[in-house]
């Protein structure tokens, strides 16, 4: 029998991680590469561009949780603690 594997839940708080780019300690450190930072499409301006230094500009989530490896490294490097990691 063949049972199905359970992703983690992976929840980015993003009142504590406003600028992912200036850290990117959680992007270097995942050995599967379950994170990724995009731009926060309701403040784009068309012919302008986005300062990933400025809070909110850009946001981190975990689109590949099904290559997570439940390591905690991202949870250990993470200086704000904006991650968690749930298995359920």
């Amino acid at each position: 029998m063949i049972t199905a594997r359970k992703f983690p839940k992976i929840t980015v708080d993003l009142e504590k991680c406003t600028v992912p780019f200036l850290c990117k300690k959680c992007l270097q450190i995942c050995p599967t590469v379950v994170f990724h930072v995009t731009r926060v499409m309701a403040k784009e301006e068309r012919l302008k561009e986005m300062d990933p230094r400025i809070d909110g500009n850009y946001v981190l989530f975990a689109p590949r949780r099904d290559k997570c490896i439940m390591c905690n490294k991202c949870i250990e490097v993470c200086p704000v603690d904006a991650i968690k990691i749930e298995v359920g």
